[in-house]
């Protein structure tokens, strides 16, 4: 399996049930624009954003296009000093229906607009680069999610950041909920580090962070049900407040599936 110190990875999209790929490289941290906005700096075609804003259980969902337009905001913009892609999520955000934390998250898509659905047959990773800068317990940064009308709304997997510095992956027990955390490793506040999440060969769950890996078998009673990733920012905390939230940032985002 590849790691990820290579500077630059790919954003693919296309059939996959076909076993058609299209494969466009994603932005290298050294060729990011701190004056552009996320979608100028990052391939954003095969991405929908779901913000902590809206209605009560249906939160605000922002189309390819218009991120690739230049839509930016204060929960989803690049930053000034480094051109990271910024994702802000306060605990007193909107909710999906079936979760009780907000999110500032992309949701993968395809390159013809619908909702990604892959089997888990085949080699599927999620690449990124990041920093957790602000966090008040601990956040989601990617996932393997089982899709909408699979029967479940469950994750298959979820990388989760604390406050500590802590790296644990979140694996779930089965469609029905439960889910137990692997810890992965200690990256201070602030500090910049790599993943790639994967599911390949229709058996066998993978993490490669900064370079190492390890591996978990899937669970049978996954195999029938299609997945999609999601990157971003999910916070794992809620209040009132609308000051206090995590602040999560991309520096390189990459899709690939084949």
């Amino acid at each position: 399996m590849s790691t990820l110190r290579a500077v630059r990875f790919f954003a693919c999209s296309g059939a996959v049930l076909l076993g058609a790929l299209v494969c466009q490289p994603a932005s290298a941290a050294a060729a990011l624009d701190p004056g552009a906005p996320p979608g100028s700096n990052f391939d954003l075609s095969a991405w929908e954003l779901q913000e902590p804003v809206g209605e009560p259980g249906k939160p605000t969902t922002i189309s390819a296009s218009r991120l690739g337009d230049g839509f930016q905001d204060k929960y989803f913009y690049t930053d000034s000093t480094d051109g990271s892609m910024t994702f802000w999520d306060p605990e007193n955000g909107v909710t999906t229906p079936n979760s009780h934390y907000p999110r500032a998250e992309l949701r993968e898509m395809t390159s013809t607009g619908e909702a990604a659905s892959w089997p888990v047959s085949g080699t599927h990773r999620l690449t990124a680069s990041v920093d957790v800068s602000e966090v008040p317990d601990h956040v989601c940064v990617g996932q393997i999610h089982l899709a909408e009308g699979s029967g479940s709304t469950k994750p298959l997997v979820e990388l989760y950041y604390y406050a500590n510095g802590d790296i644990k992956m979140g694996v779930e027990d089965s469609p029905d909920g439960g889910q137990t955390q692997h810890p992965m490793g200690n990256v201070p506040l602030g500090q910049k580090w790599s993943y790639e999440i994967s599911l390949t060969g229709g058996d066998t769950i993978g993490l490669v962070l900064d370079g190492k890996q390890t591996t978990w078998p899937l669970d049978s009673s996954f195999k029938d049900y299609p997945m999609y990733f999601k990157a971003g920012n999910y916070n794992q905390s809620t209040s009132s407040s609308s000051t206090v939230g995590a602040r999560v940032h991309f520096f390189a985002l990459g899709v690939s599936h084949g």
